[in-house]
């Protein structure tokens, strides 16, 4: 599959380039970087991967549904609006979105669903998570699908971000670090009168997420039109 990377001269770009070379089944097409017309890239590819930022996102979502082109979605910062758009764009082709690639990330989100799902009401949920000093989205987009998979679990949860006061019931707490070079880390916690459960993870190779990434795009193959997580990629 000729796979192409917007964003290419980034972090999280140059590691796609890397990697891709080992990848059976992939090769790299050809990439873009801010101020390219990602137009001509969309045409030609078989599937596009994007780790960019949320402006540049929205044009690729569209372009992906102009051309029927699948497209990975790794960037973070999107809205419930982008969302939207990503169902509505994925009609017309395959979309795979996730806040994190890693494997390791999406096993553990499966774990906090099925966790909060049996864990009665009476468990307090709070999330934390670090990362390197330049990381701009906070709390960070895993940490958010953390939530998400414990409110899926529960049934409900009121998302706290900013807390100056008391706990109250149903609140999802998060804490945010950054510092350095962290790569990044999460933990969800369930507090229990007594104990308490710790579901977390801690990334040290920036690659993982690389991989993940080409793992999705060998998975669009021939897939039907719709809008897909890394859970359904690795069958979770």
């Amino acid at each position: 599959m000729k796979t192409g990377i917007t964003g290419y001269k980034g972090r999280m770009g140059q590691m796609l380039v890397q990697e891709i070379e080992a990848q059976d089944g992939l090769s790299y097409f050809g990439g873009t970087e801010e101020g390219d017309d990602p137009a001509a890239l969309f045409e030609e590819a078989d599937c596009v991967i994007d780790f960019t930022v949320p402006d540049a996102t929205r044009k690729h979502i569209w372009l992906a549904a102009k051309n029927h082109t699948p497209l990975i979605i790794g960037t973070t910062g999107l809205t419930e609006k982008d969302e939207k758009e990503m169902a509505d764009a994925a009609k017309e082709t395959v979309i795979v979105h996730a806040a994190n690639m890693s494997v390791g990330v999406n096993m553990i989100l499966a774990l906090v669903e099925q966790a909060a799902a049996r864990l009665g009401p009476e468990w307090d949920i709070e999330i934390s998570e670090t990362h390197h000093k330049h990381k701009i989205d906070a709390p960070s987009g895993t940490a958010l699908a953390l939530g998400k998979a414990a409110q899926a679990g529960r049934g409900s949860g009121n998302f706290v971000t900013d807390r100056s006061g008391k706990r109250n019931a149903g609140d999802i707490g998060f804490a945010v670090q950054r510092g350095s070079d962290v790569v990044g880390e999460h933990t969800l916690t369930f507090f229990g009168a007594g104990e308490r459960v710790e579901i977390g993870h801690k990334a040290t190779d920036r690659s993982i997420f690389a991989k993940g990434a080409l793992r999705a795009a060998l998975w669009t193959k021939d897939r039907p039109n719709g809008l897909y997580t890394m859970r359904d990629v690795l069958d979770l």
